[in-house]
């Protein structure tokens, strides 16, 4: 198996301040990659930056300009969220050419998956304009590229970030082509992600949202994606899947409010490999880091992932003990969205 892990130091130089979105998550990852047995099993890979071009095919012209411009006069607050350093439109690109490059590799270069440890993260970003912490949206351009320049038809992105993907969803939201499902806390920032937001015309069932009360625990989490995501990802059966991997559904998470733990995410990312490995995809997975802001919990998160995947971990579900008002709720998006 070839696994990959894209990152650049220069994702660091995109300056928050004391803002919770911050160069220590990165660099806190990094550390824990270098001291652990996993590090001699992954390839580094290098990112590039994102043409103008490139970022278009997701993007407005006129906002890549606005944020290119923003950062070169200073940066500052784009919105009470979301803060720029005079270097985070270079930064952003850098995020955006390591979705790109992740892309090429698993696609020309038969990598089985790659991560992409990168900041900015990118899945509140919408056509134009930025939000939540997001300037770029690196899933989405990594989606959009495989299609428009790789010749790939069908990808699926599953979400399972505690905010709801916003961004990827309006990019997305007429393209039968790309199903966007997101699993998250309702209701919280961005206050979008109904379940009866499923698309547009051809594209409508090809968006799937599963809100959810706070204070869910992992086999809560794992009965729906059990009962529902995998259903609907294998009769879409991708040839792509990309994962927007935020990991402030955690327990220990300053913001979130479930309560996931490193055992819950390991059994989350094992469902998405075996899904990988029976449809069209046949193993191919692209992770974008997005959210997760305990600084001392996400570094060993992500390690708990990448030994699921690199392993091929595979775990017996059949014993779930979801709530049984997760069980009445699983029944009732049933009777939506199947």
């Amino acid at each position: 198996m070839k696994a990959g892990i894209i990152y650049h130091p220069d994702y660091l130089k995109h300056d928050t301040g004391m803002h919770i979105e911050n160069a220590k998550r990165l660099e806190g990852i990094i550390e824990a990659l270098k001291d652990s047995s996993l590090n001699q099993k992954l390839i580094y890979l290098e990112p590039k930056i994102a043409s103008i071009n490139e970022l278009t095919l997701v993007h407005s012209i006129d906002y890549i300009k606005y944020l290119e411009e923003f950062c070169q006069k200073g940066g500052g607050w784009i919105d009470a969220d979301t803060y720029a350093s005079p270097l985070s439109f270079k930064v952003a690109a850098l995020a955006a050419g390591g979705a790109i490059k992740a892309v090429e590799h698993i696609l020309k270069e038969n990598f089985s998956w790659i991560f992409l440890l990168c900041r900015p993260p990118g899945h509140h970003a919408v056509k134009d304009k930025a939000m939540g912490f997001c300037l770029l949206n690196n899933a989405a351009i990594a989606a959009s590229f495989a299609q428009e320049k790789l010749g790939l038809n069908k990808i699926f992105i599953i979400d399972w970030d505690i905010h709801h993907g916003n961004g990827t969803q309006e990019i997305f939201y007429d393209n039968p082509n790309v199903f966007y499902f997101s699993i998250h806390q309702s209701p919280f920032y961005p206050g979008t992600g109904k379940i009866q937001e499923q698309g547009n015309d051809r594209a409508f069932k090809t968006n799937l949202n599963l809100p959810l009360p706070g204070g869910l625990e992992d086999d809560d989490y794992l009965y729906i994606l059990k009962e529902i995501f995998i259903p609907r990802a294998k009769e879409f059966n991708p040839e792509l899947i990309i994962v927007s991997a935020g990991f402030d559904a955690h327990s220990a998470d300053p913001i979130g409010g479930m309560r996931i733990t490193d055992d819950g995410f390991s059994k989350m990312a094992a469902l998405i490999q075996n899904l990988a490995n029976e449809t069209q995809a046949q193993g191919k997975m692209l992770a974008v880091l997005e959210g997760g802001y305990n600084l001392d919990q996400l570094p060993r998160t992500v390690l708990a992932i990448l030994e699921t995947w690199l392993t091929e971990k595979s775990f017996n579900l059949d014993n779930l003990n979801p709530s049984p008002y997760i069980e009445k709720i699983a029944k009732e998006f049933k009777e939506i969205i199947l």
